[in-house]
């Protein structure tokens, strides 16, 4: 499989961050997309100065704020339609480390149907609540996974994109903060399998230029939400798996009865 590569950074309202973290990319990396996600900052303006310097980097606006998700699932028709086989997400906000780029890569191109997770190596700066937080989220999508997914709310990771989009396109979710969890669960369910890399994380705080756009009400329903439907998916297929073998051992031991077997000496 001839696997190639781009960076995808979804944007809303990424202030003065937006073009360093866009740059800090790019010195690692050449095809960086940058998805515009209905942002009214002019946060994006300043890209143009580096477009003639970069002929790889491609912004693409959306029209109206429509989350996460939908601007990754963005990035990655894009990509697809340039001919990129697979994207690298990261977000805009300084957080996720550029200069781990190569390495994600490399495990891509070991393992191309594979996705690439990140893990988070926190340092001392970042808000307990947010490390403790995440906590319950990433249990449930642990079990949800079958144990393949390490940290489910980290968005530094690479996707084969043909089974990304296969994916979104089942779903009327995953279009918020709800997308790093549930479309991981949902990837392995499919039967990609997912290879999980430790890399540090910054979090920057306000006077450095950090900004969150997650909101401690309105996302975490939305993420119960989301594992109270994973859960089900999860449980119903458990039963479905039980009885797919069950039936097996059935078919089994009535061949065996057929052609003469017993258990008795």
């Amino acid at each position: 499989m001839n696997a190639h590569y781009a960076v995808v950074i979804p944007s809303y309202n990424s202030g003065a961050l937006l073009v360093p973290t866009v740059l800090g990319a790019l010195a690692f990396w050449p095809d960086v997309f940058v998805v515009i996600d209905g942002s009214t900052d002019g946060s994006e303006s300043g890209l143009a100065d580096f477009k003639a310097d970069h002929a790889g980097l491609r912004v693409v606006r959306c029209r109206r704020n429509a989350g996460k998700g939908r601007a990754v699932r963005t990035g990655a028709e894009q990509a697809s339609r340039a001919g990129f086989t697979h994207i690298l997400t990261m977000d805009a906000d300084g957080q996720h480390p550029a200069g781990h780029i190569m390495r994600l890569i490399e495990a891509s191109q070991r393992q191309p149907d594979a996705m690439i997770l990140g893990k988070p190596i926190f340092g001392p700066e970042a808000p307990r609540l947010r490390v403790w937080g995440r906590l319950g989220s990433n249990s449930c999508a642990w079990i949800e996974s079958g144990g393949a997914v390490a940290d489910s709310l980290f968005g530094f990771r690479i996707y084969p994109v043909a089974s990304l989009l296969a994916v979104l396109r089942k779903s009327l979710f995953m279009r918020g903060f709800d997308f790093d969890p549930e479309v991981a669960v949902r990837l392995c369910w499919a039967g990609v399998p997912a290879v999980n890399l430790a890399v540090p994380v910054r979090y920057l705080s306000r006077g450095e230029g950090g900004i969150s756009h997650f909101r401690y009400g309105r996302d975490n329903l939305r993420l119960t939400f989301m594992h109270l439907r994973l859960g089900l998916c999860w449980l119903l297929r458990c039963a479905h798996e039980t009885l797919r073998q069950t039936a097996r051992r059935t078919r089994g031991r009535n061949r065996g009865s057929r052609y003469g077997g017993s258990d008795t000496p």
